[in-house]
């Protein structure tokens, strides 16, 4: 799935991405950790991997999107 970054704590690790539709979803340290990166701006394009209900969705995998 695609999103856009939204926020991001260098110091936490942590952030919110946007998906295509607006909603915010939040993403841990874990699921940065998880995609490798070293560092998110606001507005970068990034792939995110995620699991549960679209209610409860949760991040698991934050990466730079590639084309």
């Amino acid at each position: 799935m695609q999103a856009t970054a939204y926020t991001y704590d260098a110091g936490t690790r942590t952030g919110s991405v946007l998906l295509d539709d607006g909603t915010p979803v939040s993403f841990d340290a874990a699921a940065f950790d998880a995609g490798g990166l070293r560092l998110l701006r606001p507005g970068q394009r990034v792939r995110i991997e995620t699991e549960g209900p679209r209610g409860g969705l949760r991040v698991t995998l934050v990466t730079l999107q590639t084309f």
